[in-house]
């Protein structure tokens, strides 16, 4: 049930006058001291038991029922009602009943006017149902916050569509169902769907839009509850029961030249209505595109389609079908792209300025149908004002990076109500004590500001090289990569990357990391982010990158090559110590000097493990050397061992390390150990990079 708010409670509490509801109900009061005294009328009194504090605005029955409260409570009591009805009441400022000396019991008569009349049609009972709850809705604080939250506090959205706020407090006006007219009525709304068989209202605590016929009658309501910390397994969206009926903004299909804009929910389409869009329609969730919409749209005349479904599973499974039936029949169909789990309405509530993003992310809708995008001019829109606008740069597709395109104005912000000029600040505020902004009118251009832009024939990235940095331009999107002159093969590509763009009203924003480009969850990750930090959707982000790594392999490859190059130094020996090393190489006692030598650094008593160690060593020359693992108790050596034949070893040839993982290796370039002695000091860090 809508909860009713506080603040309403304690007005109530305080303004409406005890004394005068409990005169009013027939109870004599007299003074006694600062308080009143009177019969209780709510049980069988002979002295005076009911007390009534005027200062305190309270009352207590100091007999046999000892009852007592507040305004509020005294209704609930004196009138056999809820709590919520009982608000109802004194809000409305119906008059009491007289409760004389009669003890009151739940009461079946409605003390509040019906907004519904006895014995009208199905039709007439649903506008008078919209009526009533389009009324609800604007003197509710819940529901204008609801609004505010959602960005659709937009008073000719409500005006225009009638959106309204059932609070339960519809069925407190009714007859009950024990009188005919009572019986006559509910069991009419129950056939409608707007009362439930047990009488409650079907829509309770939810905003509820309603969708019209082709002759503008109301043939379907939506209903979204205000809350989200409902119960488990409470539905959060709610239609009328049977098929759904009725085009959402069926005048507006015609309005664009063509093309409209299809959301998977009614809340998305207010979104792009209220900030301009107004050639927007929406289906009845992802797969609830009916016969009745693809009617009206061929009877606007519609010739491209901008489907603004949720970017979720459901919404780019609906998406591609609906794309594919109206493709089929000749419909251009262009996706819009959101950000990754994000809707219209989400989009739009999270970015500083809605209207350009909405209309610049429409711009870049990816085409849907088969074969290349169809070409056209690009819609040059301007906006009016003092000093001329330029015509939008070169038209691109997709065009997430382009500023959006100027709506042609048709007039300045409504006049005020009322004879009084508007003060400062307040420009958007509307008429005094309304709760909802004035709207703004908007016109229209030769395409609409929503039309997806074509790619400009030959569009290529801009690519600069600057000693280290490498800038690559793609569509306004500026990246700017650097680090190539450390990459070593094309097995690694770690660079680090920044992408920037211009956004309305937020200048410069930009996204930097650090990444390999050759790893595509890499990738995936940094489109993801970037996407939600420009405001782009991610797959602009994805397709740009694959631009970039081409840009960078083609510039990385000198580097590569010079990484990969021999850079060993050349030894060059003279005569003597050629024939000297050739003497040691053809000595038959060649193993007892390499034995002799170990002993000289202070291996004695290793001669085995030595000459083992050293054989692995020279190994390194051949294309499959040996390995060896020493293993001993703490203590007792292997350090001293390892050291003496790296000794061995020229200082350039051998790469020493007190662990190594797998990922350490993956960083190294493909022959940055080649020939080389690899010395791991643990054997636990050698298993783990084997």
């Amino acid at each position: 049930m809508a909860r009713i708010p506080d603040d309403v409670v304690e007005r109530l509490k305080e303004e409406v006058s005890l004394v005068r509801l409990v005169e009013l109900a027939g109870v004599e009061l007299r003074r006694q001291g600062k308080d009143l005294v009177g019969l209780c009328p709510f049980h069988e009194d002979r002295s005076p038991s009911l007390v009534v504090s005027p200062e305190k605005n309270l009352w207590h029955c100091m007999g046999a029922c000892q009852a007592g409260g507040s305004v509020i409570d005294w209704t609930m009591r004196a009138e056999g009602v809820s709590f919520r009805h009982a608000v109802e009441l004194l809000r409305d400022g119906v008059a009491p009943s007289a409760v004389g000396r009669r003890r009151p019991v739940r009461s079946t008569v409605s003390k509040l006017p019906s907004p519904l009349p006895v014995g009208a049609g199905e039709r007439e009972l649903l506008e008078r149902v919209v009526g009533f709850y389009a009324q609800t809705l604007k003197e509710s604080p819940e529901a204008v916050a609801y609004l505010e939250r959602r960005g659709l506090r937009h008073g000719e959205l409500l005006e225009r569509f009638r959106l309204g706020y059932a609070n339960r407090t519809l069925g407190y006006r009714l007859p009950e169902k024990n009188r005919q007219a009572g019986a006559e009525l509910r069991g009419s709304l129950q056939r409608l769907g707007v009362l439930r068989e047990s009488g409650h209202e079907h829509f309770s605590g939810s905003l509820v839009i309603p969708v019209c016929d082709r002759d503008g009658s109301v043939v379907q309501l939506y209903g979204r509850k205000l809350r989200d910390d409902l119960r488990a397994g409470t539905p959060l969206h709610l239609y009328l029961p049977g098929p759904r009926r009725g085009v959402f903004n069926g005048g507006g299909l015609g309005a664009a030249g063509g093309e409209v804009i299809v959301c998977e929910s009614l809340i998305d389409a207010c979104s792009f209505w209220v900030h301009g869009l107004r050639h927007v329609t929406a289906a009845f969730g992802a797969d609830g595109f009916t016969e009745e919409l693809h009617a009206a749209l061929t009877e606007a005349g519609v010739r491209r389609v901008l489907i603004a479904f949720d970017r979720d599973e459901a919404g780019d499974r609906g998406a591609a079908a609906l794309a594919k039936r109206l493709g089929g029949e000749g419909v251009e169909c262009f996706r819009v792209l959101f950000p990754s789990g994000q809707d219209a309405n989400s989009f739009a509530a999270g970015v500083e300025d809605p209207a350009g993003a909405l209309a610049e992310l429409a711009r870049a809708s990816v085409w849907m149908g088969a074969g290349a995008a169809p070409s056209r001019p690009a819609p040059v829109l301007i906006e009016s004002g003092p000093e001329p606008v330029a015509d939008p740069p070169p038209p691109v597709e997709p065009a997430g990076d382009l500023p959006p395109a100027p709506v042609e104005r048709s007039g300045e912000e409504q006049e005020p109500q009322g004879d009084e000029e508007p003060q400062e600040g307040e420009e958007d505020r509307g008429a005094v004590g309304d709760p909802f902004p004035a709207a703004k009118a908007a016109g229209s251009a030769s395409l609409p500001p929503s039309s997806p832009l074509p790619r400009a024939p030959g569009a290529a990235p801009v690519v600069e090289l600057s000693g280290d940095e490498l800038r690559v331009g793609i569509e306004g999107r500026r990246w700017r990569i650097r680090g190539l002159g450390k990459v070593s093969s094309f097995e690694v590509l770690r660079v680090n990357v920044l992408v920037a763009c211009e956004r309305p009203r937020r200048g410069e924003v930009f996204h930097v990391d650090s990444l390999d480009l050759y790893s595509a969850r890499a990738r995936g990750v940094f489109a993801r982010a970037a996407g939600e930090e420009l405001g782009v959707a991610q797959e602009l982000i994805a397709r740009d990158m694959g631009r970039v790594l081409l840009a960078c392999e083609e510039h990385a490859e000198r580097a590569v090559r010079d990484a990969q190059a021999a850079s060993e130094p050349v030894v060059e020996l003279s005569e003597a110590e050629r024939e000297q090393a050739l003497g040691l190489l053809r000595d038959p006692a060649l193993v007892q000097r390499i034995v002799a030598d170990f002993a000289r650094v202070g291996m004695v008593g290793e001669q085995s493990n030595c000459l083992i160690g050293y054989l692995a060593a020279v190994s390194r020359k051949l294309d499959r050397p040996l390995a060896v693992i020493v293993q001993s108790i703490s203590a007792a050596g292997k350090s001293a061992l390892q050291e003496a034949v790296l000794a061995m070893v020229p200082e350039e040839e051998r790469v020493s390390f007190s662990a190594m993982t797998g990922q350490s290796l993956f960083y190294m370039g493909e022959s940055d150990l080649a020939h080389k002695v690899l010395a791991v000091a643990e054997e636990e860090g050698a298993e783990r990079a084997a």
